[in-house]
């Protein structure tokens, strides 16, 4: 669900800086009132832009949070699990690390 989320935000941010982009070339190349309007909407589509960026940061730092409080839960829980995984870690790192 959370990638899934994050692919969604990430479309949504690629679509309105496209938008923006072509929003600010049209408005280079008129004067005026028109100019005005169209520099005004593509400031509006890049601060939706930075909107959703902070949204997602945001998610993204309280996805974080819940993925280390359940990880600290489980190394509680399991002390010695969670000992013989990081050995075994170690382990096959320094084997391939040890091969080059």
């Amino acid at each position: 669900m959370l990638e899934s989320n994050f692919k969604a935000v990430n479309n949504d941010m690629k679509t309105l800086v496209k938008d923006a982009q072509a929003l600010f070339q049209a408005a280079a190349a008129l004067t005026g009132e028109k100019a005005e309007e169209v520099r005004n909407r593509g400031m509006r589509l890049l601060d939706m832009a930075l909107v959703k960026a902070q949204d997602a940061q945001a998610n993204a730092v309280v996805a974080g949070k819940e993925m280390a409080a359940s990880a600290d839960g489980y190394v509680k829980e399991n002390p010695w699990r969670a000992i013989l995984a990081v050995a075994g870690a170690g382990l096959v790192a320094g084997m391939i690390l040890g091969r080059k």
